[in-house]
């Protein structure tokens, strides 16, 4: 038996679509095109949640969301389904984000993304998509995935500074520093105090008490 689910998609600028914008991405047209879906968007969901778990829930939801809205404006007139356009947010996410970040893990899942997929950015065009491709789909989910990688860019993992363990060992060893040259000072105050006492002392004695000094 063959459902047609298709009316679960987005259709642009009208209001039988707006509830495709939360559903979009589960509606496929076969099992050839979920197939074609499933094993990247596993994988670059596995990314995002290793990675960047802290922010991940946040970001998988502002593309799932961003890119299904973006589609509903943008997208010309007809059904839109598929979970390509959550496919591109998250690649475009974790590439920009790896290099924004220039931490190393971060930039190694960026080429690793660019290696396995870089090929789909071809289909954000119309000239270079099918008829029946939603490429306004595709390129709403890079759009989405560039301004969370910005967006986010100051949140979740960050790289670390080079130098901030030997800056907490110099906190931790100043005051002792500060310690001994402040009693290293008073001794050599003492030590002068002491020798101008024993001057005048001897001073007293050489000099005689009825001569007067100019």
């Amino acid at each position: 038996m063959h459902w047609d689910l298709s009316h679960l998609g987005i259709y642009p600028m009208e209001k039988r679509g707006v509830f495709g914008i939360l559903t979009h991405p589960l509606i496929h047209s076969g099992f050839s095109h979920l197939l074609a879906n499933t094993l990247p968007l596993f994988f670059l969901s596995w990314c995002l949640f290793y990675f960047y778990r802290g922010i991940a829930g946040k970001i998988f939801i502002l593309i799932w969301i961003g890119a299904g809205l973006l589609t509903f404006i943008i997208g010309k007139p007809g059904w839109h389904i598929g979970a390509s356009g959550l496919i591109y947010g998250l690649a475009f996410f974790l590439f920009f984000s790896g290099i924004l970040r220039k931490y190393v893990p971060l930039i190694a899942i960026s080429l690793l993304v660019t290696f396995l997929y870089g090929g789909i950015i071809w289909h954000m065009f119309p000239y270079f998509s099918p008829a029946n491709m939603s490429w306004e789909g595709h390129l709403s989910g890079g759009i989405m995935g560039t301004l969370c990688a910005l967006a986010f860019v100051n949140h979740g993992p960050q790289r670390p500074e080079p130098f901030a363990d030997e800056d907490d060992e110099e906190e931790e060893e100043n005051p002792k520093e500060e310690f001994s040259n402040q009693d290293l000072c008073n001794a050599s105050i003492n030590n002068v105090i002491f020798a101008v006492n024993n001057l005048t002392e001897i001073a007293n004695r050489i000099i005689p008490k009825n001569l007067r000094i100019i």
